[in-house]
């Protein structure tokens, strides 16, 4: 009799990724991974101690496919921008895996050479060196924020976003003037909150940059 076959840590990697492009890291297990493989969940455990060790090993791909052929240039805002639209697009074409990145973070390959260029273009923008690790911090944190909140809207079936679409124009359009007075007023101008998201993301982005900026001494 012919032994399991015995997967490799990529393969095992490889289908997990497909399984939370159709799910998400609630409804993810082991079980179905092994599952999914044809094995046992015994034989997984040899390559990964648990769940969430599993999942910041997805998510650390992401990173390093980002990071793969990546050159920095420009300033040092410039630097930060441009690593930042890499990350938002890399997680866009795998949004649940988004998701566990802002949650579970990693501490892969990946995500070293993501902090190895944020670090180092905050050090090229004249912060002392003391002030960079909480700048960075704040950084990370809103970078995780912005494109965990985007990933979750692109995951959205198109009856949701019907769905939610009308539930807007009736809250909004419909505002009682005499309860909502700011929001009547603002109605036919307020968006949605999936709209021009790309727009969004840079103005915010930047703004925290200017705002590093000032920091200067």
């Amino acid at each position: 009799m012919t032994g399991r076959r015995r997967w490799s840590t990529e393969e095992i990697l490889d289908t997990a990724a497909m399984l939370l492009r159709t799910g998400d890291a609630e409804s993810f297990s082991v079980r179905k991974l092994a599952a999914a493989l044809g094995t046992d969940s015994s034989s997984l455990y040899r390559h990964f101690r648990n769940k969430t060790e599993l999942l910041r090993a997805v998510a650390d791909r992401v990173l390093l496919a980002t990071m793969d052929g990546h050159r920095p240039e420009g300033d040092w805002k410039q630097r930060v921008t441009a690593l930042a639209l890499r990350l938002r697009e890399a997680f866009g074409e795998q949004p649940q895996l988004a998701a566990i990145w802002g949650r579970y973070g990693s501490g892969g390959t990946g995500s070293r050479l993501v902090m190895e260029e944020l670090l180092q273009a905050l050090r090229a923008s004249g912060l002392p060196d003391p002030e960079i690790p909480a700048r960075y911090h704040r950084l990370v944190i809103l970078l995780a924020a912005l494109i965990s909140s985007e990933a979750g809207l692109s995951t959205v079936s198109s009856e949701e976003y019907a769905q939610g679409m009308e539930q807007f124009r009736v809250a909004v359009l419909g505002a009682d003037p005499e309860h909502f007075p700011a929001l009547a007023h603002f109605a036919r101008d307020i968006r949605p909150l999936g709209a021009d998201r790309r727009t969004a993301f840079e103005e915010i982005l930047a703004a925290q940059l200017a705002h590093i900026e000032a920091k200067f001494p």
